[in-house]
């Protein structure tokens, strides 16, 4: 199986789209764009639903569910927004057999109507925040589209909040954002930047955009999660007004926030190698496969009853654990499991069964080793826990020989051939970010958060800049 994928190195687009269709995470749908996600592939999502579900619980948010379909004026309320979207929207136009007095949009994203029914539940400044997050899919007519990474149709969340005042909206912001990036690296074993979208790149409607920006394996960057502060745009828009202690009327502040299934392709491109996927234990639907080896028939039964017997004390562990009792060759399943990025794999036989032992493998590090059969579930959490670390470890080295500071134009451009994150001055104008791109491609990911101000010149037309940006071509 995983012999047969074409290398990264000599084609790593379709390398992963091999990945992704046969480690069985999802395939093209029927309708353009789409996608069919597998079951494998939806309990790594549902991995990294349930972790970030709990993280925006534990910052006092609240789930709620609103409508797929969005009258097409409420789009039109918010002229950025609309003008924004306009492009990849899906329209209805007949339903029940007819024509539609008013079109509606299939939600692309539910700023509109989730702020058309703040407008019923905000009266006061005891309602006051509002903190609200939706599980949902969404639609966006996109004309390149690739699994995962960017489909017609994906799931996400997306938080919507309201806030009394400027301050609370944009503390809101960078604590969702401070969410994703501990996210990100606590749990994917991706290191991500934070920073700013420029005025060209942020979101439509929004005041600023903020993100974590990760880098991928193939030193092209990836945008991982995005957090809005929409000041009082969105307000405005839908008259969205709250009494204040002192009896005035004054519009709420707002902010978004959202990450979506891209996060898996994140996941392939980030730790992904030759064989196959490499997940990180914390978010993997299968932590550790045992399979069993036996070529004879009274082999079958002891080896059987091992195993059975480590797969409940793993379990009882806490571990996420899969008996792989098909009948197929083991080499046949340890190249399927290979492929499917498995932290760990368990073998035993008659050999190891008379020994007390297990042989176990590690996917991050292609290592084998050893094990006493009744202290491994004593023992694994905490392999595991080295083994997530172990990835984390490994993306940061890589990004750090992947980044580099630039002064020059020319330098910038063969910098950029080879892939990575530039970290460049800017003279701050969307008309140089625009002539950037054009020759190059590569676009201003963000302007980091955590980078001090310094004073130099713009590598691109030479006018003072105050600080550096980072550029990198991008998914």
């Amino acid at each position: 199986m995983a012999e047969k994928l074409t290398k990264q190195s000599d084609d790593y687009p379709r390398w992963y789209t091999e990945v992704v269709q046969r480690a069985d995470l999802a395939e093209h749908a029927p309708v353009k764009g789409s996608m069919i996600i597998k079951p494998y592939g939806y309990g790594l999502w549902e991995a990294i639903q349930r972790q970030l579900d709990d993280m925006f619980k534990a910052t006092g948010h609240q789930n709620a569910y609103f409508p797929l379909l969005i009258p097409e004026s409420f789009m039109k309320k918010e002229a950025e927004h609309v003008e924004g979207f306009s492009p990849e929207l899906a329209v209805v136009t007949h339903a029940g057999g007819k024509k539609l007095e008013e079109p509606y949009v299939i939600r692309p994203t539910s700023e509109t109507i989730i702020w058309d029914t703040f407008r019923r539940w905000i009266q006061s400044h005891r309602d006051l925040p509002l903190l609200i997050n939706q599980w949902a899919n969404v639609m966006r007519w996109e004309m390149r589209t690739r699994l995962f990474l960017r489909t017609t149709e994906f799931l996400w969340q997306e938080g919507h909040t309201a806030h009394a005042t400027a301050e609370e909206a944009q503390e809101e912001t960078l604590r969702m954002l401070e969410v994703y990036r501990t996210f990100a690296e606590d749990y994917m074993a991706i290191p991500v930047l934070t920073g700013v979208k420029t005025d060209r790149e942020r979101f439509a409607g929004a005041v600023n955009t903020y993100c974590i920006e990760a880098l991928m394996g193939d030193k092209k960057a990836l945008q991982a999660g995005t957090s809005h502060n929409l000041g009082q745009n969105f307000a405005k828009a839908f008259d969205v007004k709250y009494q204040t202690k002192e009896g005035v009327a004054e519009y709420v502040w707002a902010t978004s926030w959202g990450v979506s299934t891209r996060l898996i392709g994140a996941l392939v491109m980030a730790h992904g190698d030759d064989a196959g996927l490499i997940l990180p234990p914390r978010l993997a639907p299968i932590q550790a496969v045992v399979v069993p080896i036996f070529r004879k028939d009274d082999e079958k039964v002891p080896v059987m009853d091992a195993c059975t017997k480590l797969i409940a004390e793993l379990r009882a562990a806490g571990i996420r654990t899969h008996l792989d009792d098909r009948d197929q060759r083991p080499g046949w399943k340890f190249a399927e499991w290979e492929l499917k990025g498995v932290p760990v794999r368990i073998e035993m036989g008659p050999k190891d069964l008379a020994a007390g032992e297990v042989r176990v493998g590690f996917r991050h590090s292609g290592e084998k080793q050893q094990e006493k059969a009744d202290s491994l579930a004593a023992k694994l959490p905490a392999i595991l826990e080295a083994a997530q670390q172990g990835l984390f470890d490994r993306a940061v080295e890589f990004r750090k020989a992947n980044t580099h500071r630039v002064d020059s134009w020319d330098e910038f451009k063969e910098r950029l051939d080879a892939g990575g994150f530039l970290y460049a001055h800017w003279d701050g104008t969307t008309a140089t970010e625009e002539k950037i791109q054009k020759e190059t491609k590569a676009t201003i990911r963000c302007i980091p958060l955590d980078d001090d101000m310094e004073d130099g010149k713009c590598v691109f037309s030479g006018e003072p800049s105050k600080r550096r940006v980072m550029f990198a071509k991008a998914y």
